[in-house]
C-alpha cells in the first residue's frame, strides 16, 4: 500500500506537470528577490544622495558665510574710520616763476577735511591754512591764507589725485604795497595716504598757482609738500 502511494508520489513528482511548476515558483521567488534587492539597493543610493546633497550644501553655505565674514573684517580693518577725516599738516614749498625773484621758500600750516562720497575713492576736500614767505634781502615776507576746496580721488589703493581750488587772502597788503587783497588759486596734486593703526599719515606734491595781487605784476606761484597726521572723526 504504502509503496504504491510512494510510487505514485514519486511518479507526480516526476511529471512535467509538477517539474513546471516548481520552476515556475523558483523563477517567482528569484524575480522577487531580485525585485526586493534592486529596492534596498536604490533606497540606499537615495539616502546617500541626499546625504551627499546636505553635505555640498553645508560646505558650500559654510564657504559662502566665511567669505562674507571675511569680507567683512576685512572692510572694517580697512576703513575703520568715519565718513569724515580730518588732517593737520605742515607745508614746505619753493616759489618758481617770477615769484621766486624775491623769496626764498615758503614754511605755513594747514588744516584739511575729507568728507567720503564713495567709500575708500572719492572724498570732498576743504583745505585752509597759513603761509609765510621768506623774503630775499630787503623783501618783506608775504603772508597768505588760502582757502581751498576740490576733489581727492584714490585711483590706486591709497594713491591718490587731489584738485583743488579757492581764494588766497594777502593778510599783509599794506606793507607790500599791493593792489589786491585777494585772488584765486588753484593746486593740483598727488600723493599717498599711509596708514598707521587707526590713524594715517597723508603725504602730497602740489603745485598752486595765484593769479597776481599787484595790477600789471606776475602770477605767485609755488611747488609744495604737504605732510599731514589724519584722522577720523
Amino acid at each position: 500500500m504504502f509503496s504504491e502511494k510512494n510510487k505514485r508520489d514519486s511518479e507526480a513528482a516526476t511529471s512535467p506537470v509538477f517539474v513546471f511548476y516548481n520552476a515556475n515558483r523558483i523563477v517567482a521567488n528569484d524575480q522577487l528577490n531580485c525585485k526586493l534587492k534592486y529596492y534596498l539597493l536604490t533606497q540606499k543610493l537615495r539616502i546617500m544622495t541626499t546625504k551627499m546633497k546636505s553635505g555640498i550644501f553645508l560646505l558650500v553655505a559654510s564657504v559662502f558665510a566665511s567669505g562674507v565674514y571675511a569680507q567683512e573684517i576685512d572692510i572694517k580693518v580697512k576703513d575703520p574710520e568715519s565718513s569724515i577725516r580730518l588732517s593737520f599738516g605742515v607745508d614746505n614749498a619753493l616759489p618758481v616763476g617770477s615769484l621766486s625773484d624775491g623769496y626764498n621758500w615758503m614754511l605755513g600750516g594747514s588744516v584739511q577735511a575729507d568728507v567720503s562720497f564713495i567709500q575708500d575713492k572719492l572724498y570732498g576736500t576743504l583745505n585752509s591754512g597759513y603761509n609765510n614767505f621768506f623774503g630775499k634781502s630787503k623783501v618783506k615776507d608775504a603772508h597768505l591764507i588760502p582757502v581751498k576746496a576740490g576733489l581727492k580721488y584714490f585711483f590706486a589703493g591709497d594713491f591718490y589725485v587731489q584738485g583743488e581750488a579757492g581764494v588766497s587772502f594777502l593778510v599783509n597788503k599794506r606793507h607790500l604795497e599791493a593792489d589786491k587783497s585777494a585772488t584765486f588759486v588753484y593746486a593740483p596734486q598727488v600723493g599717498y595716504l599711509c596708514r598707521v593703526g587707526k590713524s594715517f599719515i597723508d603725504v602730497g606734491a602740489r603745485f598752486e598757482g595765484n593769479t597776481r595781487f599787484n595790477d600789471g605784476g606776475d602770477a605767485n606761484n609755488f611747488v609744495a609738500l604737504r605732510i599731514a597726521y589724519s584722522f577720523s572723526l
